[in-house]
């Protein structure tokens, strides 16, 4: 585009004050811009004091300010006066920008698409973990009850819940006999699920879940007891309650990112608890701390490693699909380890022996 010579330009004043439309002419000089109103009053805008506020992308309308209190406006409908100066007054080149061609607009946003892929990538891989690590470490038990709750509304609602009185004082016993040897500060809250996928899991705050179908496998009461102790030990060690802060800050980034705004919907529940899947180094830790679980009880770890080791041996001959095993991997690593922990346990206990064990898969039938 040719600069033009013209040095005067009609323009739009606004004193700050009132919202009034003053129509003046601006006259560019060597060393700012004269503003002459209809009255014959004039301004004066040295260029030292101008704040270019908009007009430098295209199609967008020139907009001047200048002063503080109040914060007067020159607006600029016709373009070129970007270029007049640096014409007139060559030494203010650049106070006023001319309007970015195509290919630098389109330079500087895809260079800013990739500063805010890379920044993303950092909050994703170091900001965003460490960050959850550091505020779960330090949130309150109440609030993990409320997060907690908050995970479990949806599961329970969509699941039939058993009831039998006699099955779920058995399975309170061994909770009871777990935590009184391991204090901390949750209260567990066991619920068994009529479902018949094999799985159990543990939302924060103490809430424990067991499916039917886990709990029709489990030969002896201390075989669930080692399940249990390893979902206590996700609690206690605040495993799903890092995850979920996780998780939610990175939703949450997204949608700010994206503009999409609804961060009261970052929290879909299900969603979040679906999604849980410890690390092998969360899986670890809470093998080796659930089975000292079993051992400060008196609790014979055997029959955990039995059960996970009969589970293992029958997951291709088993007709549904085997979720336990595929949310806590059972690598002959693992096993390796909790057997040689075991192998340090004093004389155990009996488990609950007053009650048959063999009757828990009527835990449902009511």
């Amino acid at each position: 585009m040719s600069i033009s010579p013209r040095r005067v330009w009609p323009g739009i004043y606004y004193d700050g004050r009132t919202a009034a439309r003053h129509p003046v002419t601006v006259t560019v000089m060597e060393t700012g811009l004269r503003l002459a109103r209809r009255d014959d009053t004039f301004l004066w805008w040295p260029f030292d004091e101008i704040h270019q506020a908009a007009g430098d992308a295209p199609g967008e309308v020139l907009r001047l300010e200048h002063g503080r209190d109040p914060v007067e406006t020159l607006v600029v409908q016709e373009p070129g006066l970007a270029a007049a100066i640096a014409v007139f007054a060559p030494r203010a080149a650049g106070t006023v920008r001319t309007p970015m061609r195509g290919w630098r607009v389109f330079r500087l946003t895809l260079l800013a698409a990739g500063g805010a892929v890379l920044l993303g990538a950092i909050l994703y891989f170091w900001g965003i973990p460490l960050l959850a690590d550091t505020v779960a470490a330090r949130i309150p038990v109440a609030w993990e009850e409320r997060l907690g709750a908050a995970v479990m509304e949806p599961v329970l609602a969509q699941t039939t819940q058993c009831q039998e009185p006699g099955g779920l004082a058995a399975i309170e016993r061994i909770v009871m006999q777990l935590s009184a040897s391991s204090p901390s500060p949750y209260t567990y809250r066991v619920t068994v699920v009529k479902v018949s996928d094999i799985n159990a899991f543990a939302a924060p705050g103490g809430y424990i879940v067991i499916f039917r179908g886990l709990l029709d496998k489990t030969p002896t009461p201390e075989a669930l007891a080692g399940v249990l102790a390893h979902e206590m030990q996700h609690v206690i060690q605040r495993h799903g309650t890092r995850h979920l802060i996780r998780a939610l800050s990175l939703r949450a980034l997204i949608a700010m990112i994206s503009g999409e705004g609804g961060l009261g919907r970052v929290l879909e529940t299900g969603g979040a608890l679906a999604g849980l899947r410890y690390s092998r180094a969360d899986e670890a830790s809470a093998d080796l701390e659930g089975l000292r679980m079993l051992q400060a009880a008196r609790i014979d770890p055997q029959g955990l490693i039995a059960f996970m080791e009969a589970l293992l041996k029958q997951e291709g001959d088993l007709a549904g699909p085997l979720i336990y095993l595929s949310n806590h991997p059972a690598t002959a690593d693992r096993l390796a380890a909790l057997r040689r922990e075991a192998a340090r346990s004093s004389t155990p206990v009996p488990l609950i022996p007053d009650y048959r064990w063999p009757e828990i898969s009527n835990i449902c039938t009511r």
